[in-house]
């Protein structure tokens, strides 16, 4: 998935919580399982902050999800 410079990678969170609710996992647990601050997550998922590609990468192999767009998308620039 190339973005555009100024676009933004967001999370879809319901996806990420049918996951933890499935597996029976806490935010703060599943913020551990991927190397994050529990705080650092909340804003991810709330979609204030825009997780790194590193990051990224990471929530899918921890999620089982290979699909790009199931568990992001790309929020345009003001331009676009």
């Amino acid at each position: 998935m190339k973005r555009r410079p100024g676009s933004r990678v967001l999370v879809r969170p319901e996806v990420v919580w049918n996951h933890l609710h499935r597996r029976h996992l806490a935010q703060r647990e599943f913020a551990k399982l991927v190397d994050m601050n529990p705080g650092y997550l909340s804003q991810v998922l709330s979609g204030k902050r825009s997780p790194s590609a590193r990051r990224r990468r990471r929530l899918q192999e921890e999620l089982g999800i290979d699909d790009f767009d199931e568990l992001f998308y790309v929020e345009p620039d003001d331009d676009g």
